[in-house]
């Protein structure tokens, strides 16, 4: 498992800082998990964790190949995780399956998409329609969509518009937060957010939510409660679209959350549980196929039979089109799941988890 830790700003809330081992005990716990199942089998399951710069990413990627690593697990933003992908078949062709446990953008499973991953992480498609379908349901159809100026920001605002089409949805208006790069500690005190974010988010059009686009943490935490019209707030803050949550009980999600707990003493987070899943991936793959032997088990994950339980009340199967996990979404509030996508009234002919995200007739994606 590779993390690549990039620079960024503090979160808004210091709730939010990551934790020093975010991703790593998720690995230790699956490994685990892991050798508890392959132990009936006589099998032996080992994790490597390294973490990295941007800078030294690749040599380390380089390096856990030389030592024999030909799954591995990768946590990174959407460029550095293709930079990874290209580098590993530079280095080892198909002999080495990246497994995608954090980037979401759509790009990488679309026109950038390749043979050499598996997509672990939800895409941007996935997360906001999973929201849209909820918002359908509860038949607030009119959306204020509030972006960020970053390029992340507006890959998630374009996905939401995208969302708003699928479904029937308006958008009153989209404006533009724009980041100033002020203090983060300094400029945004009770007394000015109280002032500005009113201020700002007023003489929208009538709508029934305010959707925020904030990947890079910005502006949306400060919206519930400040917003000029009484409106609920959803999407970046308020009700968030997310993998996992930890408040999450049902389907034995109790059992999961406590065990991690007992290793991390803390809560499990989506980037743990990410990590988490993409390795019992490859454990329930060693424990369906005939061997250990690489091309036997990357056929056994990408083959129509493969699927893998995840505390989600349902089986997960990978997309042959683009190999993305298909899962269901978590629709959370800070401290309660609200509800799960996909609703019940949106049906599919295959499966109703492909109306979250990009279906097979709609993906650019050419496997290469």
């Amino acid at each position: 498992m590779l993390r690549v830790d990039t620079p960024t700003l503090p979160p808004a809330s210091r709730l939010d800082l990551p934790p020093p081992d975010l991703g790593l005990v998720g690995a230790e716990l699956a490994t685990r998990d892991n050798a508890t199942t392959g132990g009936f089998l006589g099998q032996t399951f080992t994790t490597e964790t390294a973490t990295a710069t941007p800078q030294d990413a690749v040599a380390k990627l380089e390096r856990l190949i030389d030592g024999g690593s030909a799954f591995i697990v990768v946590m990174a933003d959407d460029a550095q995780t293709l930079a990874l992908a290209d580098a590993a078949r530079a280095k080892a062709g198909d002999k080495v399956l990246i497994l995608n446990a954090l980037a979401e953008g759509d790009d990488l499973r679309g026109d950038d998409c390749r043979a050499n991953v598996i997509h672990v992480a939800a895409s941007r498609a996935m997360k906001s329609d999973a929201l849209a379908q909820f918002l359908m349901w509860k038949r607030w159809g009119k959306w204020y969509l509030v972006e960020g100026s970053h390029p992340r920001d507006k890959a998630l605002a374009a996905a939401y518009a995208r969302a708003a089409t699928k479904f029937g949805a308006k958008l009153v208006e989209t404006r533009e937060f724009t980041d100033t790069g002020g203090g983060r500690r300094t400029d945004t005190g009770y007394v000015q957010i109280q002032q500005q974010m009113p201020v700002f988010t007023q003489r929208a059009p009538g709508h029934d939510v305010l959707v925020a686009a904030d990947e890079a943490g910005t502006f949306a935490p400060y919206l519930p409660y400040q917003t000029w019209d009484a409106r609920p707030v959803v999407g970046s803050a308020g009700l968030t679209p997310v993998t996992w949550h930890p408040a999450a009980e049902a389907w034995g999600g109790t059992q999961l959350q406590t065990r991690f707990e007992a290793l991390a003493h803390r809560p499990m987070r989506e980037a743990d549980y990410q990590v988490w899943l993409a390795l019992r991936l490859l454990g329930e793959a060693a424990s369906r196929a005939p061997s250990t032997d690489f091309a036997a088990l990357r056929d056994r994950l990408l083959g129509p039979q493969f699927e893998v339980g995840a505390f989600k009340g349902q089986k997960l199967t990978i997309r042959d089109w683009d190999h993305q996990l298909r899962q269901p979404i978590l629709l959370a509030t800070p401290a309660i799941v609200a509800s799960v996508s996909p609703q019940d009234q949106y049906l599919h002919q295959t499966s109703a988890l492909d109306t979250l995200g990009i279906d097979r007739p709609e993906s650019t994606c050419k496997l290469k």
